[in-house]
């Protein structure tokens, strides 16, 4: 009942890690996997190692966190040694990518696409470094470089994972499906945002600014889904909030077939994967739909 399908990739359900949030090794990420999840997203990863922000990198406000994690990340070969150790059976595993120049994108991709199932780039970190994330993902120009180069070299599905930092996410989306991305993720954290200690009078992150997750973006997230739905064929993963099955429902109401997961696990644990897909499971049940596709995109209807 819960399985998806996503560009001829199968996911048990459709539930799974969020970039950035432990999935940094294969441990972490083979323990997501037991706990419910269908499949996970690594760290953002780079050629070589890049040390990131000093610390404090992450802070809590009203409904949600600010990070500015920095990219950090031990380089593509160390991370080739995590992904070989995640276990792929019935799971499904996805890379995630940064760079700056179409080189260093197409050069990741050919090294790791032979360990994972699927490759999402990231064009769309807030808080990155100048020339990588966002400042990619805000330009029609740039995305459609970077996903062109990606997909030339590409044997396994490529996302393109987007900003909602733009004037109009939809052309941004209708630029990356004409480079060629077979799906998109949508959406990145949002911001930059910053939260200032009054006892020092000053910006509690290293780096003053971040990218803001949480319950507070789900709404935007939800509405990014829905236009972008409407302006591409290929499929959507929704991102931002996730928390309940009501949530779940929401984005695949919107238009997505899957949905990724990340500040609610540091807020409830791992367990939040079967617990969602318990109540999914029961509410799909309830409401008479025997399979994801059949709720897909409903709210357009």
């Amino acid at each position: 009942m819960l399985k998806t399908n996503i560009c001829g990739v199968e996911f048990q359900n459709p539930l799974m890690l969020a970039a950035g949030i432990m999935g940094s090794n294969a441990s972490s990420m083979n323990w997501i996997l037991k706990s419910g999840a269908g499949g996970v997203v690594s760290k953002s990863f780079s050629l070589n190692p890049h040390p990131g922000y000093v610390n404090p990198t992450t802070v809590a406000v009203d409904g949600g966190i600010i990070n500015a994690i920095g990219l950090s990340n031990p380089g593509v070969e160390n991370f080739k040694e995590e992904l070989g150790r995640i276990e792929r059976e019935n799971n499904v595993v996805i890379a995630s990518i940064y760079g700056a120049t179409p080189d260093e994108f197409s050069a990741l991709v050919s090294e790791v696409q032979g360990l994972v199932d699927m490759i999402e780039l990231n064009i769309s970190c807030p808080h990155a470094m100048d020339g990588y994330g966002a400042s990619i993902g805000q330009s029609c120009d740039l995305s459609h470089t970077i996903v062109s180069a990606s997909k030339d070299v590409a044997e396994v599905p490529i996302i393109a994972k987007l900003t909602p930092n733009v004037t109009d996410i939809t052309e941004i989306a209708k630029t990356c499906e004409d480079a060629g991305a077979d799906c998109l993720s949508l959406i990145n954290t949002l911001g930059p945002g910053m939260k200032i200690n009054i006892d020092v009078a000053k910006p509690v992150l290293s780096n003053k600014f971040g990218g803001m997750s949480g319950r507070a973006i789900k709404p935007i997230a939800i509405s990014n889904v829905y236009s972008v739905y409407e302006a591409v064929d290929i499929p959507l993963i929704g991102v931002g909030g996730v928390y309940t099955y009501e949530d779940v429902v929401e984005f695949i109401f919107a238009g997505a077939r899957a949905v990724q997961i990340g500040t609610a696990i540091m807020d409830e644990g791992v367990e939040v994967f079967s617990r969602i897909n318990h109540d999914l499971e029961r509410f799909m049940a309830d409401k008479g739909y025997s399979s994801i596709d059949e709720m897909v995109g409903i709210a357009h209807d």
